[in-house]
């Protein structure tokens, strides 16, 4: 189903496929639908296509839109029913252990939590009705869920203009949310071991 879908994007012309990888992207952000439409391969298929400045900027803007209206429904459904999403049948076949991971690095993390589980497959979907669940407030969610959702589509976008036909090849065997968390990981290496470094110098020059 999602191979049918993804063939299909790439049939439209540019102004109906922007709509379309933005009424996909809106879907996976809000609960629920995220396990059915493939927002992320779809964007990355659009993004192929957005070689110029001006279809990029249209892109990025309509993706970063739709993103966060998506989480916005998502916290406005976690805010209404709270823990019990947790029971529901969906979350209980498809997504317990992301659902706690996405409340445990809320608790770890607070509204830092929303910006980066934005790069996170999965999890961005639940975040946003977890972080509603929570009691996060709204006027601090929507900053972040807003900072995530333009950080990830221009990364995404980027990612699939440099690299054109093969972006799609890629997509399938090797998701770009991986690639994302193994950058990002491989830069927080580089953060905690400059830190590390440093005070070992100082404890150094103090002996």
């Amino acid at each position: 189903m999602i191979t049918d879908i993804l063939n299909w994007l790439q049939g439209l012309p540019q102004p109906a496929l922007v709509g379309a990888t933005g009424l996909l992207v809106f879907l996976e952000c809000t609960i629920g639908l995220g396990f059915l439409a493939p927002g992320e391969s779809g964007l990355l298929v659009a993004a192929t296509t957005a070689h110029t400045v001006p279809r990029f900027l249209v892109l990025w803007a309509v993706v970063t839109v739709c993103a966060t209206l998506g989480d916005s429904i998502g916290f406005g459904i976690g805010h209404r029913w709270g823990s019990r999403l947790r029971e529901t049948k969906l979350i209980q076949q498809h997504g317990v252990e992301a659902w706690d991971r996405a409340t445990g690095i809320l608790q770890r993390r607070g509204v830092w939590a929303v910006f980066f589980a934005r790069f996170l497959p999965v999890i961005r979907t639940l975040m946003p009705a977890a972080a509603g669940t929570s009691g996060l407030p709204f006027r601090k969610f929507l900053p972040a869920a807003f900072a995530g959702a333009l950080c990830w589509s221009a990364l995404h976008i980027s990612l699939g203009v440099a690299l054109g036909e093969a972006a799609k090849q890629i997509e399938g065997a090797f998701n770009t949310g991986g690639l994302i968390v193994l950058g990002v990981l491989v830069l927080a290496g580089l953060f905690f071991f400059r830190r590390w470094r440093k005070k070992r110098s100082r404890v150094e020059e103090k002996v």
